[in-house]
């Protein structure tokens, strides 16, 4: 049976014992919640971040945003990652360094000051009405190759966009290539239009597809009858 330190031996640093916790006590594919993590570690402040930075060293912690099954005070432990109580484990990837203010402006100059993820630009308003403004922010995307290898590359985002689990956000690239090949020749043209725009043209049909989207129930099924009504 694999022997493992306490994880109330306060020499270690409070990731590393929550690490021990999780494997001693919790166990893989276990619940526990963050009343327990934190009845069990009292003496720190922060033991809900320290928990999350495991995920930087390959474990797996669920919340109700990864499992819909999940409670919101709920987690569960699903795999454990790198043994970070051994020395030299517990080093941070080489992808979560400082970014240097150069590196951060050519990102910002590349993506051309928006959001990779929703394209909208720093201080414009959001289209829900809120009063908050967006705000970019370079983060780091983990990208898989087409040869299989994983790479860590940066990409300007909103911070609503990052709050909303971008951070985890995972991109195959090999997968998406492998559809850019099955492409027509008529779409890989227009396809190569929108990536020379940084931007994709609607049809008129597609713009009222959109706004159809939206719309409650009964309304949908208003749109639907009219659409039976014109065939008719």
């Amino acid at each position: 049976m694999e022997e493992i330190p306490s994880y109330q031996d306060k020499k270690f640093g409070s990731m590393v014992r929550a690490a021990l916790w999780l494997v001693s006590v919790v166990g893989e594919g276990n619940i526990f919640t963050k009343a327990q993590l934190r009845e069990t570690f009292p003496d720190v402040a922060q033991i809900d971040r320290r928990l999350r930075d495991l995920r930087d060293h390959g474990w797996r912690i669920d919340t109700n945003r990864d499992d819909p099954s999940l409670l919101q005070q709920e987690q569960r432990f699903v795999t454990r990652g790198a043994d970070v109580w051994i020395p030299g484990k517990s080093k941070a990837p080489k992808h979560k360094s400082s970014l240097t203010a150069a590196q951060r402006a050519k990102v910002l100059q590349d993506d051309n000051h928006l959001c990779r993820s929703c394209g909208i630009g720093a201080g414009e308003a959001y289209e829900d009405g809120g009063i908050d403004l967006a705000k970019l922010n370079v983060s780091r995307r983990r990208v898989l190759q087409s040869d299989g290898t994983a790479d860590y590359q940066l990409v300007t985002e909103c911070k609503r966009c990052g709050t909303g689990g971008g951070a985890d956000r995972e991109v195959d690239l090999g997968a998406l290539l492998d559809l850019v090949e099955n492409l027509s020749s008529v779409e890989r043209r227009l396809f190569a239009k929108w990536i020379d725009a940084d931007q994709r043209s609607f049809s008129p049909i597609e713009k009222i597809w959109g706004i159809y989207r939206t719309l409650p129930q009964e309304s949908r099924a208003e749109v639907a009858q009219a659409i039976g009504d014109l065939a008719d």
